[in-house]
Formats: structure tokens, C-alpha cells, sequence
């Protein structure tokens, strides 16, 4: 029996099944059993017909039980429907379950049991009463999770009883969904940060087709072109309509950087520095994505989401919004990695032009700093949030990097050109995301509006 097709509630006819059967015996039907089984001998020896019948009755009946609840046949479907299908951790999704007797026969009392991991809460048990051939019963019930990833829900059980409550038996249906709980992102100001050129607020960057009457880039001509645009000196020269091609939008890039590597975290639980790393990644390539630009995530062992489809990054609006589903689904399950270091992501920067870069680093030792100092030479802007996990884990653990290093650890990746900001245990990532923006301005403004900057800023 499957969800959401018919299925007897039946096992078959096999041996097997039917000793299962009887394996659903409930206390009740074995005392009735045993009680039927001691009555039968006392009259046998007593020599007592009266007593005897007695013992067949309470003997029979619940063998009986048994024969008829096995042999009954119930054609029932059953549907799971979830609200939402995704959820960010500490929010609750509501679960729908919906029974349907496909059969003109009613079925008897049901006791429905769903599966569902025990990180989402007890396992949700229903009782329905008797539902009318072609009928139909709802319920629903509410999951909830503090840790992200990635839970199955079913398969889905129903459980048969007896009028007597002598026997009970279990069928399952087979198929089962699944609940993706992925990272908590909170809202980000908007923030633009003066840069080289203006224009580039809203994420989109225009890419100049000519640069003068004698540099035109001219393309064929197309139906519903504007005839106006016809350029008559390049129609001349290739014998066919060409037209002048009009500026090309194109969206700004930006990449967050994840680290992911167990030695820069110290601790664990929903409340440990890599938690929050990983919640700071999907607030901010979310808020990127709202803003307009063309977002990808990266992790330090190089893997990039979306793919490689254009260059990596989300295209279109459409394509912006599938991929900013498929970045969360992939945070929704990421762990930490080997420890093969930051190298892997840099090599994946050095390969592409990119825009702005924000990374949301662990701690970082010597050879990591200056692996990360390094990605600043291929982008334009770069924002670090930089986690100290041993303040993090209230100093249960020894700390990885000592604070005097870590401070100039911290001023080497400055001088290369990052906006550097350390994250104190509970800091709360809005305010982090104004600092950047309020230190971002101040160097720019030190630097008379600086060269490095990310043309018209991040938002």
C-alpha cells in the first residue's frame, strides 16, 4: 500500500502473514486465550461439560478475532501534504494527513502513527472512528526543529483493532517526504557604500555596446527592432539590415565565501560559532539576491552553488530564485570539511573575475590568513566576518589562535584590502552588516573615495 494510492490494508494469504497475525494478539486476547486454554483442561479433569464450553468460548474468541481482522480488506489511500516543504530552524511546519476510504465497505476503528525523527517532536498518533465507504478524515499536526537539515516524514502506519480489542495489526504505506529545515536568515539593512561610478545600487552594471560612430558593434537585424537603430554604413558593408546593439545589462556578482573547516570551530549546537556562520551566509546571499546581483555561495573546499551555469552565479530573476532555493537546501545540510584548508576556494576566485566577496570565516591560523589575504587581489570589494569559536564556546575550549595572534592575523588581512569584522559571541548579524558599511565608507573616505572599491558599492 502506497501514499496517496489504494492499498489493501492486507499482508496476503501467506503463512508468514497469518502467524504475524497472530503475533498482533493484544494482553486481552492472550488472557482471554489463556484463561479460554486453563478453563478447557479444568473441565476436562473435573470432568465439568458446563465448564468446558466456557473455555472453548473464551478460546475461540479472540482466534477469531484474529481470522476475520486478517482476512478483512480495507482500500484505503493516504496523502501528506507540507506546509511549507522548507522551514528555517525554530519555525513550524503543519503537516497534513488525509485517509480516504476508496471502498463501498466502512472500515472498523483506525489508529493512524506517523514516523518523523525525534528532532522534530513525538511521533503523532490519531484514532479515527468508522469511516464511511467513499468517506474521508483529516488531521494534521505541527513539527518543529532547532537544527537544520534535512528529515524524512513517514512512512505512514495504520493500525487495525478488533471491536473486542483482542488483536491488532500494523500496515504501512511506502512512500514518505521530506522537511528541509535551513539556516534562520534575518533581514539586512541596505546599505550603498560610494565607489568609482554611480548607478550600481540596485545590483546591475551596463556594459557599453559602442563607444563611437566608428567602434559600433552592430548585430543582424530582428523582427520588432526599431528601424531607427539601423545603422546604414554596416548594412552597406555585409548586404543585410544591421542595427546598432543597445546597452547589455548585466547583473553585479558577488560571492559568499562559507568556512567550513572543523579546525576554525570550536564547540557545537545551534548556538555554536559554526551555526551562526552558517545563518550569516544565508542572510546575506539571500539579501544580496534581493538587492539584484548575481549571487553564488562557495565553501572553503571549493564546491560552488549554483554550478556552473553562467559562470556560477544566478542568472535571471527566475533562475535567482531557484538557485537561492537550492544555496539554502545545500546550507541546510552543510557540515564541516576535512580540513584541507582555504587554498581550493582560492584557486576557484583566482580562475573567474569576480565582484564583491563576502566571507564568514573561522579562526584562522598563519598559513590560512594568508590564503585568505590573497583572494582580495581577484575581487572588487571584500567584507570578512571572522569568528573567534573559543570566545564562542564560554572558553569550554582551549582557544585555537591566541588573541594576541589573532588581532594580527586580523590586521594582516586589513592591509591586503578586506574589510575586517570580528564577531563577539551573540553579536547579531544587522549590526555587523552596518559596521562593515559605516568602515567600508570611512576607508574610502581616508582613501578620497578609494580605487579598490567595488564599483557603486554593495547593498
Amino acid at each position: 500500500m502506497t501514499a496517496g494510492e489504494p492499498g489493501a490494508v492486507q499482508d496476503g494469504s501467506s503463512k508468514g502473514g497469518l502467524r504475524a497475525a497472530f503475533g498482533g494478539l493484544t494482553t486481552r486476547g492472550r488472557s482471554f486465550l489463556a484463561a479460554g486454554v486453563a478453563a478447557a483442561v479444568c473441565a476436562y479433569v473435573l470432568g465439568q461439560a458446563d465448564l468446558l464450553r466456557v473455555g472453548l468460548l473464551l478460546a475461540v474468541l479472540p482466534l477469531v478475532c484474529v481470522i476475520v481482522l486478517y482476512r478483512t480488506r480495507y482500500r484505503v489511500t493516504g496523502t501528506r501534504r507540507l506546509t511549507p516543504s522548507r522551514v528555517p530552524t525554530g519555525s513550524e511546519a503543519r503537516v497534513h494527513l488525509r485517509m480516504d476510504n476508496v471502498s463501498r465497505l466502512p472500515t472498523g476503528l483506525l489508529m493512524l502513527q506517523d514516523r518523523v525523527p525525534y528532532v522534530l517532536g513525538p511521533r503523532p498518533r490519531f484514532v479515527l472512528d468508522r469511516v464511511e465507504g467513499g468517506g474521508r478524515r483529516e488531521v494534521s499536526y505541527r513539527v518543529r526543529s532547532d537544527l537544520r537539515g534535512r528529515y524524512p516524514l513517514g512512512p505512514l502506519q495504520l493500525r487495525l483493532s478488533d471491536p473486542f480489542g483482542m488483536c491488532e495489526l500494523t500496515r504501512s504505506f511506502s512512500a514518505y517526504d521530506t522537511l528541509v529545515v535551513i539556516p534562520r536568515t534575518v533581514p539586512l539593512p541596505a546599505l550603498r557604500l560610494a565607489g568609482e561610478a554611480s548607478g550600481y545600487g540596485d545590483g546591475r552594471q551596463r556594459s557599453l555596446a559602442l563607444a563611437g560612430e566608428d567602434d559600433i558593434i552592430p548585430r543582424g537585424y530582428r523582427h520588432g527592432d526599431d528601424l531607427r537603430r539601423v545603422h546604414w554604413r554596416s548594412t552597406a558593408r555585409y548586404g543585410e539590415l544591421m542595427v546598432r546593439r543597445e546597452e547589455q545589462p548585466q547583473r553585479a556578482r558577488c560571492t559568499v565565501l562559507l568556512d567550513t573547516r572543523q579546525a576554525g570551530y570550536a564547540g557545537a549546537g545551534p548556538d555554536s560559532a559554526f551555526e551562526w556562520a552558517v545563518s550569516g551566509a544565508a542572510s546575506a546571499l539571500v539579501h544580496m539576491l534581493e538587492r539584484g546581483f548575481a549571487v553564488r555561495l562557495l565553501t572553503d573546499d571549493g564546491n560552488a552553488v549554483p554550478g556552473s551555469g553562467s559562470d556560477g552565479f544566478a542568472g535571471s530573476t527566475q533562475e535567482s530564485a531557484d538557485s537561492a532555493g537550492l544555496m539554502l537546501d545545500t546550507l541546510a545540510v552543510v557540515d564541516h570539511s576535512d580540513g584541507g584548508g582555504l587554498s581550493r576556494a582560492h584557486d576557484v576566485l583566482r580562475g573567474s573575475n569576480e565582484g564583491l566577496l563576502i566571507a564568514f570565516f573561522g579562526d584562522l591560523d598563519e598559513e590560512q590568513t594568508s590564503v585568505a589575504a590573497r583572494m582580495r587581489q581577484r575581487t572588487g570589494a571584500a567584507v570578512a566576518f571572522v569568528l573567534d569559536s573559543a570566545r564562542w564556546s564560554g572558553g569550554v575550549e582551549p582557544p585555537v589562535v591566541p588573541a594576541a595572534r589573532a588581532e594580527e592575523r586580523l590586521r594582516k588581512l586589513r592591509e591586503a584590502g578586506w574589510i575586517v569584522v570580528p564577531v563577539p559571541p551573540g553579536a547579531e548579524l544587522p549590526a555587523l552588516w552596518q559596521l562593515a558599511g559605516q568602515m567600508r565608507t570611512d576607508t574610502q573616505s581616508a582613501g578620497n573615495g578609494g580605487s579598490t572599491g567595488f564599483p557603486g558599492g554593495w547593498s
